[in-house]
């Protein structure tokens, strides 16, 4: 199932404009406007209904957590699946092009968020210029772990890692998914990259969390190692051979990709406390190269909307072929 199978019976060369044109224009709202209020958020609300559940995914045993999570999983990508392709097919079925070209624009923003990403990491810098109190309290924004013992160059580190993972999560995998299957390819991927980042922990989330957290490495596989790729072409920076022995240092088996790919592209260190070290043989990043790692990742940006069009092309031809 590709992305052509999701497009209605317009002529195939417009239906290609207002997938590509929706792309584009997508990206351009989140410049201008950035996210959604958050009652408005579908993001926000994959997450209301993942939350919904936890306290019964809490209260099973180990097999029973696994078959509850998976199966709460289940229903939540389809809903999130099932609902997505009734608004693109409303849309495309029912809209002049102009107008589908609007509406899944505006369906799609949200589940993209570079301006808030590069955003909030820039925020981390400018915190820090003022103390090292700031810069942690804002990182704690953005991470999950336990900021209050970071140094001035971990949270920088973090700060660095955190834009490389996320320009995956929330630019390159939604815009890959997007192209192969459509909105709902997009809106799934949103989904599964949600429930990983709320159950996928070990601990008390060990089991009822365990399918959430491998589908969504299923998931980013491909995306993951393209975001890094871009990263590595755009920023160069050691071999190809040291992007993929770098990349294997993490426990994740995806984030490593695009973290070493920055770590080699600026030539610093990047690391997590007690966890992995990235390029251990860098330098420590300084304030300029959070600057530079935004720089790359902008870079990165452009270079998958120029990949984008041509691929949604090229799954037309092999489609008509």
């Amino acid at each position: 199932m590709t992305l052509l199978n999701w497009l209605p019976a317009f002529m195939p060369s417009t239906a290609l404009l207002v997938m590509a044109a929706a792309l584009l224009l997508a990206m351009v709202i989140d410049a201008l406007l950035g996210e959604p209020p958050t009652w408005l958020h579908p993001v926000v609300g994959m997450g209301h209904y993942l939350s919904f559940w936890e306290k019964h995914l809490m209260a099973q045993g180990p097999a029973a957590a696994f078959t509850a999570g998976a199966a709460v999983w289940l229903l939540g990508a389809s809903g999130v699946g099932g609902l997505a392709w009734a608004a693109q097919h409303v849309a495309l079925h029912e809209l002049p092009a102009v107008w589908a070209t609007v509406v899944l624009a505006f369906l799609l923003k949200p589940l993209l968020a570079w301006r808030m990403l590069r955003r909030e990491v820039l925020a981390v810098e400018a915190a820090l210029a003022e103390s090292l109190d700031a810069g942690r309290q804002r990182l704690a924004w953005l991470v999950s772990r336990d900021v209050s013992a970071l140094s001035a160059t971990e949270v920088r580190e973090s700060a660095i890692e955190t834009l490389a993972e996320n320009l995956n999560d929330s630019v390159v995998a939604p815009i890959f998914w997007f192209v192969l299957l459509g909105f709902p390819g997009a809106a799934v991927y949103r989904f599964a990259n949600t429930a990983d980042a709320m159950w996928g922990y070990r601990g008390r989330w060990e089991w009822a969390g365990k399918w959430a957290a491998r589908a969504d490495d299923v998931l980013s596989w491909l995306p993951a190692r393209l975001t890094a790729g871009l990263l590595f072409m755009l920023g160069g920076g050691g071999s190809f051979k040291m992007l993929c022995q770098e990349a294997r240092r993490t426990p994740s088996p995806n984030s490593g990709w695009p973290m070493a790919a920055m770590a080699l592209g600026l030539g610093v260190r990047l690391g997590k406390p007690g966890a992995y070290v990235l390029h251990a043989a860098g330098r420590m990043p300084n304030e300029i190269d959070t600057f530079l790692a935004v720089n790359s990742a902008s870079k990165t940006v452009v270079a998958l909307f120029l990949i984008a069009g041509p691929a949604i092309y090229s799954i037309a031809c092999m489609r008509a072929s």
